[in-house]
């Protein structure tokens, strides 16, 4: 395929008008949707408290706050918002909106020389704002990953397997908008095409590409070149493009890495943060004050979840698990009991005389037609409900709500020499495997994903998997 003559046309055919500028327009629509509604949601709540002190239809009235919030969303960078941690898109809104809130309120008490109402209104909104943010972009980019409109093409420089995890990636994700459109890579044994996407044997072709087609972003996934060649590959193509990006697949990368300088030795920093006895603490504070406050809620329906399993089936209410916690110590998880009485016997001899259940058993510990699952059990697990008395064991202090998933001996071996350092931490409720997939995850994804979180943990990733297990759930994704 030649650049001026068939890839010409293939790109022009099928990434006509992508740019980033498109993309930014998008987000800041979908944010200001968002602001506009978690205004009005937050109004209504204080109506529905006292419905003569407040009109909440009022709430569009505030639109002229609207600016102020785009500045400050633009100023942390989250324009246009591609390939940005989730978790560091959360704390850049969470904080933008603060400040804009403390603004507002302060504004106000000094007008009005006493805190009313619609201050309360605002302080409400301050919290409500970021999680509508947080649904605005997720629909608009799902919106827009279904349109294929707003993408921003992207070269990949090599063409190897991480070039095309790489390029798996971007091509299924909805967040990082960036879309592979060619991979430079001058080993022709790699073929002329991958997923539809043409290789071209030639790196210097990168300059021409930024010329002809006004492509802005470079993916250099070539794990194998040393620094010289880098070095070379870097100054002669690599540099024509406004922004390039390094992927490596050094195992302990994270995205809170750092550059230090070691007299003029430029070295990647990182750190363990749940081995610092202060993270540890916020995390245990966040964990009990999450749990204490959803009480009011989750009481109520443990009460009738347990009634019901009971009147359905015979059986205790709840079944306990032997599972392997933080530094592989053994504790009893809570489960509401989802199985007849003779689970065990069943499985043993389902396992016995048939082979496929014995092979998907022992790929994941599952069972997608598991006949030990009772009526109301099916239920439970569809909707995670059936995890709901983990909370006493977060309280107890054996799990965390966020975490990787806590196992069982026999899966050990499935985690190697992860084991140890993965649990150097408290298993979760739920973690990074459960909002990528939940069940239909392998474990070989599932150590990837648990490294990830160790690797790069913060409360704010902490917050938005809780955001994203809601959705996970609510969508029975995965679940069985």
């Amino acid at each position: 395929m030649t650049l001026i003559g068939d890839y010409e046309r293939w790109y022009r055919r099928r990434y006509r008008g992508t740019s980033s500028s498109f993309r930014t327009t998008a987000m800041i629509a979908a944010d200001i949707a968002s602001v506009m509604v978690s205004f009005g949601v937050s109004f209504f709540i204080v109506n529905l408290y006292d419905p003569l002190a407040i009109n909440f239809r009022s709430f569009v009235t505030y639109w002229p706050y609207l600016p102020a919030f785009v500045f400050l969303f633009a100023s942390t960078g989250i324009y246009p918002g591609a390939a940005l941690a989730p978790a560091e898109e959360l704390k850049r809104i969470s904080i933008s909106v603060f400040i804009v809130h403390g603004g507002m309120l302060l504004s106000r008490v000094v007008e009005h020389k006493r805190f009313d109402v619609i201050s309360a209104a605002f302080v409400i909104n301050a919290f409500v704002s970021p999680l509508m943010v947080l649904m605005g972009r997720s629909l608009m980019r799902t919106i827009l990953k279904a349109l294929r409109a707003c993408e921003i093409p992207a070269v990949i420089y090599g063409a190897g397997s991480l070039a095309r995890i790489t390029a798996d990636r971007l091509l299924v994700s909805k967040s990082a908008g960036y879309v592979p459109v060619v991979f430079l890579d001058t080993d022709e044994s790699l073929g002329d095409e991958y997923r539809g996407i043409p290789i071209l044997h030639d790196f210097d072709l990168g300059p021409k590409l930024v010329k002809q087609f006004n492509i802005k972003m470079a993916i250099v996934a070539m794990p194998g070149f040393n620094n010289r060649a880098l070095t070379h590959l870097v100054n002669r193509s690599v540099s024509a493009f406004r922004y390039s990006v390094f992927i490596s697949n050094f195992a302990a990368s994270n995205i809170w890495m750092t550059l230090r300088d070691f007299g003029g030795i430029l070295g990647m920093a990182s750190s363990n943060r749940l081995n610092m006895y202060w993270n540890l603490a916020i995390k245990r504070f966040l964990d009990i004050a999450i749990v204490i406050a959803s009480g009011f809620l989750v009481l109520p329906l443990y009460l009738a979840l347990a009634l019901i399993i009971k009147l359905s089936s015979p059986g205790p209410v709840l079944y306990a698990q032997q599972r392997l916690g933080k530094r592989g110590k053994h504790f009893k998880t809570y489960k509401f009991r989802s199985m007849v009485q003779d689970a065990e016997e069943r499985l043993a001899a389902l396992l016995k005389n048939d082979p496929e259940a014995r092979d998907e058993w022992e790929a994941n510990h599952k069972l997608k037609n598991d006949p030990r699952i009772t009526a109301v059990g099916k239920f439970l697990r569809k909707t995670s409900l059936d995890e709901l008395p983990q909370l006493i064991n977060i309280l107890r202090g054996d799990m965390s709500l966020v975490g990787p998933r806590p196992i069982v001996d026999a899966e050990v071996k499935k985690y190697g020499e992860n084991f140890q350092r993965i649990f150097q931490v408290k298993p979760g409720l739920t973690g990074m495997w459960q909002v990528s997939g939940r069940s239909d995850t392998d474990y070989t994804e599932r150590v990837s994903l648990d490294s990830y979180y160790l690797q790069s943990w913060s409360v704010w990733l902490d917050l938005w998997i809780l955001y994203k297990t809601f959705g996970a759930v609510m969508l029975k994704r995965g679940a069985y």
